[in-house]
């Protein structure tokens, strides 16, 4: 009697927490994910699997439960788990550079090798994210194998029994081995027990392929089991491996290096951009959808710059490359990440860390150039000095990232609006009578929104002074008869910010005018933040929202840093914060002035920002 094919399954379990991610988030996922599987997994040591924790996690794991890794190792050491490899900081690797993604690879294949003995084989890609130019990264890795999804087989164009079986894909003379995983395998054990999904894709098997010799690989990362809501996830697990125990005449679990050895032959395939848990999703599209996550991006690139004109020190080199690292989570690249403003600020704290290890200390000498920064075709103006940065965009004249670099801390990472990205000193002109609302709403049908227009860049002077104009808009535009001219200069630990306003039409205008600045704190409230104002005694008078003043006090808690920012004219608003989807995001500080120009008349100001700790 012929004996009957067993569906091979290589069973896995993932698991990665970001990088500046709260301590109760890495306690979650070790509680809930990694230890009722690797426990429950232990008793069953007929069971074999594969399991990936980024760097990231399993160096939290160390300093926190080091005991759990010895679990590990000694299931390791009886080889019955295989540990697959990967980035450390789990990366959005098409968005990295080459050089990033081999040493992020290599990072995590030195920690699996110094822990646990045994160098890993195969590499873990996040989220599925997949370009083909990572083959040629993957293997030079020394990566033999990964995994995408079974949809990313389908749309590579295989199906039928190509769909249970390793293929293998190829780039600049580089191959690797792609398995698929089972999605919708990994969506029913979520809802049956074990042995009811295996024994109804056998059936399957026997009725659609009844001559089939093949033998059906089927891989599997399932993130949880079915359970009921009472059921504690240990007890689940475990019940979840005793099935598959009892299962062993249907399915018998296997390591992909083993695979690799025993099959010989594979077809070969190319895979098309994009990524397998989301159809059509486009981790480069997303950048350009959200300019928060560009933002980071750019930074990223900047900084990678940086460090590779930073010559002969390599120690310090090394360190600064391994900041940049922990800003290239792939959360931040994605939904998960979107309005994450925690991850954002750790993200930008490690790329300024970066940032100051590549400069000399005691020689860095301040700049202004001119620069893409974030690749929309149009030069941004940099400023950068010992202990702040400055950023300026064209659109609006407004500051988009403003670096304390004593605190590592980018006071511009707000978020976006309709707009974009927020800015400071974003310019409106409204009627006298505009009143704003706590949303930090203004109506645009009679104001003049300058921050979305186009200033023109002048010329810039030898102290660095960069100034920029906005001439009259369209006739159809609210007060598009006034001119504005706008300059910055960079003064050690604080920025000051000119304005001239001319009324260049043939009546008096009456306005107010508005320049929004927005900045982003730790969190919202007094725990975090408190503005203040001084009276005539110099006495500090607390601020709720509202403001009537020639000075605010910003005291940044968290960061022990003090902003002032004073007014040549006195000027009134109000504060407003920002959040979205319920996480505070910034705060918008709106100084206003109410103006009368005649024609031909202007009007002068000048705020000035200044930082200190």
């Amino acid at each position: 009697m012929k004996e009957e094919k067993k569906i091979n399954m290589i069973l896995g379990s993932h698991a990665h927490v970001p990088s500046g991610a709260r301590e109760a988030d890495f306690e979650f996922a070790y509680l809930n994910k990694i230890k009722p599987f690797v426990s429950n997994l232990y008793r069953y040591s007929n069971i074999h699997a594969v399991l990936h924790y980024s760097g990231v996690l399993l160096y939290w794991i160390e300093r926190n439960h080091s005991e759990f890794l010895m679990l590990i190792e000694d299931m390791v050491s009886r080889k019955q788990v295989e540990l697959l490899g990967g980035g450390f900081y789990e990366p959005s690797f098409p968005l990295i550079p080459l050089a990033d993604r081999i040493g992020q690879i290599e990072l995590l294949t030195t920690y699996l090798r110094k822990h646990f003995g045994k160098r890993p084989l195969g590499c873990w890609m996040p989220d599925f994210v997949w370009e083909q130019n990572l083959a040629a990264a993957i293997s030079s890795g020394d990566m033999n194998y990964t995994f995408l999804s079974g949809d990313q087989f389908l749309r590579a164009g295989m199906n039928g029994a190509d769909l249970f079986s390793p293929c293998i894909t190829e780039d600049q003379g580089k191959l690797v081995t792609v398995f698929p995983v089972s999605l919708p395998i990994e969506k029913d054990l979520e809802q049956k027990s074990f042995s009811q999904v295996f024994v109804e894709l056998k059936n399957k098997f026997e009725t659609e392929c009844p001559a089939s010799n093949e033998v059906k690989i089927i891989s599997v990362f399932p993130q949880k089991v079915a359970s009921s809501q009472e059921e504690a996830p240990d007890t689940a697990w475990n019940r979840f491996f005793e099935e598959i125990s009892l299962s062993e005449n249907i399915v018998e679990t296997i390591l992909p290096s083993k695979i690799l050895k025993t099959q010989k032959k594979y077809k070969k395939t190319n895979f098309k951009d994009s990524c397998g848990l989301i159809e059509n999703f486009s981790p480069r599209n997303f950048l350009i959808e959200h300019a928060e996550a560009n933002g980071i991006y750019s930074k990223m690139i900047f900084t990678n710059v940086l460090i590779n004109q930073l010559k002969g020190d390599k120690a310090r080199k090394l360190n600064a490359r391994e900041e940049l690292w922990k800003a290239q989570d792939s959360c931040l690249f994605s939904e998960a990440g979107k309005f994450q403003s925690s991850l954002r600020k750790s993200a930008y704290s490690s790329l300024l860390r970066a940032e100051r290890l590549t400069r000399d200390n005691g020689k860095f000498v301040s700049s202004l150039v001119q620069h893409d920064f974030d690749f929309d075709g149009i030069k941004e103006h940099l400023f950068q000095d010992v202990k702040i940065n400055c950023y300026i965009q064209l659109r609006g004249a407004g500051i988009f990232e403003l670096d304390y670099l004593p605190k590592e801390w980018n006071y511009l990472d707000c978020g976006c609006d309709e707009n974009g990205r927020k800015t400071a000193f974003a310019d409106i002109i409204a009627p006298q009578d505009l009143e704003i609302d706590d949303s930090g709403f203004l109506d645009g049908k009679n104001s003049r929104l300058c921050h979305n227009e186009q200033y023109e860049a002048l010329s810039q002077d030898r102290k660095g002074k960069s100034c920029f104009k906005l001439s009259n808009a369209a006739e159809n535009i609210p007060f598009n008869c006034m001119e504005i001219q706008k300059c910055f200069l960079l003064k050690k630990e604080a920025i000051c910010v000119s304005y001239q306003l001319k009324n260049t039409g043939t009546e008096c205008q009456k306005f107010r005018f508005v320049t929004k600045i927005d900045f982003s704190f730790a969190g919202i409230g007094d725990e975090y933040v408190r503005f203040y104002t001084i009276d005539k005694t110099g006495k500090d008078i607390h601020l709720e929202s509202k403001f009537d003043t020639d000075n605010l006090k910003i005291h940044d808690l968290k960061n022990e840093v003090q902003i002032v920012l004073s007014s040549k004219n006195g000027f009134s608003g109000c504060l407003v914060p920002c959040c979205k989807n319920g996480i505070y995001q910034a705060t918008g500080i709106f100084p206003g002035f109410q103006i009368s120009l005649e024609p031909n008349e202007s009007w002068t100001n000048e705020f000035t920002l200044k930082f200190s700790h």
